[in-house]
């Protein structure tokens, strides 16, 4: 009977591993955030945002939203002490075109203040040529790091950084 070196069965365990977790996680599902004033933050993410309310709960000071198709994934806000509330982050997934065409003029209208990841003073979205994708960044009333961001359709290219839009089209679509 032969057996395998175990740097072989070693390497199967990873693979099998891999495909393991890619079956059973499918994506984030929801994500959640304390806030000061849960009317205020209802208000922001309902009609600032135009996320669907699909929960409000009034005695445990709590509402989710939809964000994308209902069902697809959820953001749950809860109000808490202003001790307790700590700036986080979290990213909308968007269209590409849609972040590099559309979001700033979109953020302008609702009149919320952005920046780029490097907070440069052109403000414009920027690539992270690891992954590669596209992002803007803005906050809600409580300072949570906002993002909107679409993944690019082309070959990541670490070695370039976090660089503009321009500049990555440059470098990247003329190798």
């Amino acid at each position: 009977m032969a057996v395998a070196k175990p740097e072989l069965r070693q390497s199967f365990q990873k693979k099998i591993a891999k495909c393991y977790s890619q079956a059973m996680f499918k994506g984030l599902y929801e994500t959640h955030l304390n806030v000061v004033n849960l009317e205020s933050s209802v208000d922001f993410y309902q009609n600032t945002l135009e996320l669907e309310l699909c929960y409000f709960e009034k005695n445990r000071r709590a509402a989710f939203f939809w964000i994308g198709e209902p069902k697809q994934s959820m953001l749950g806000l809860w109000e808490k002490p202003k001790a307790e509330v700590i700036p986080d982050h979290f990213a909308f997934e968007c269209e590409p075109d849609w972040v590099l065409n559309e979001s700033i003029p979109y953020l302008k209208k609702k009149n919320l203040d952005y920046r780029n990841f490097l907070n440069t003073e052109d403000k414009s979205p920027m690539v992270f040529s690891w992954m590669p994708a596209i992002a803007i960044y803005f906050n809600d009333p409580d300072g949570h790091s906002l993002e909107f961001i679409g993944i690019l359709d082309a070959k990541a290219r670490p070695e370039l950084g976090v660089v503009s839009y321009e500049k990555w089209s440059k470098l990247a679509y003329n190798d």
